[in-house]
């Protein structure tokens, strides 16, 4: 089994777990080694299966404001925590070739094995999702159809990531790619950066 299909395997692992309860405030048990990076991916899917419910909540047009607000501000801290699980990704990889002689004509990628990795577990959801509306028996032939074939396409999407992920992990094992991480640095989760904020705690 190759990297990329390993993490797939995990994160589809985590999707088919969290829907065993199906619900934002389940706890769970990660079935792999503290510290591992199986580890990480696991939970790393496992935010992205609680946002994706999240998000599906918030577009209740019924929900009452104030609880739309809370949970705003919920996935807000749960699209940091992503972002912050990404970022392991690409320290364990940078560690792992850390020793690699990179070749003098060696190119960085458009993006890092990490942020595909992101992709990959978004897509385990979709591919999971998608696979519940064509098992649906009280949806009309035409919309199964249609998920039917929209499944086709993401599992085509998987199997050319999984080979797209290995591809750029093999190269940058190879020295041919090089890794370059730049951390996101998002702006408005910082009180120092994001104007409303220390607007707000210079009124004070």
């Amino acid at each position: 089994m190759t990297i990329a299909e390993n993490c797939y395997d995990v994160f589809r692992r985590s999707t088919d777990d969290y829907h065993l309860t199906d619900h934002v405030d389940a706890p769970h048990v990660n079935p792999y080694s503290e510290g591992s990076f199986d580890h990480t991916l696991y939970e790393k899917n496992w935010i992205d299966a609680v946002q994706w419910h999240l998000e599906d909540i918030i577009r209740d047009p019924e929900i009452d404001p104030v609880a739309a607000l809370a949970l705003k501000r919920r996935i807000d801290r749960s699209n940091q925590d992503r972002t912050d699980m990404v970022e392991e990704f690409d320290t364990y990889f940078r560690d792992k070739y850390k020793d690699v002689t990179v070749a003098p004509d060696a190119t960085i990628n458009t993006e890092s094995p990490a942020w595909a990795l992101d992709r990959l577990s978004i897509l385990a959801l979709k591919i999971y999702h998608m696979e519940q509306e064509v098992k649906r028996v009280d949806a009309t032939p035409a919309h199964i159809a249609k998920c039917r074939a929209k499944l086709d396409v993401l599992l085509e999407q998987r199997a050319d990531l999984i080979m797209a992920i290995d591809c750029l992990l093999d190269d940058i094992a190879a020295g041919r790619k090089y890794m370059k991480v730049y951390r996101q640095m998002k702006m408005y989760n910082d009180p120092d950066t994001n104007p409303v904020l220390y607007g707000a705690a210079e009124a004070k």
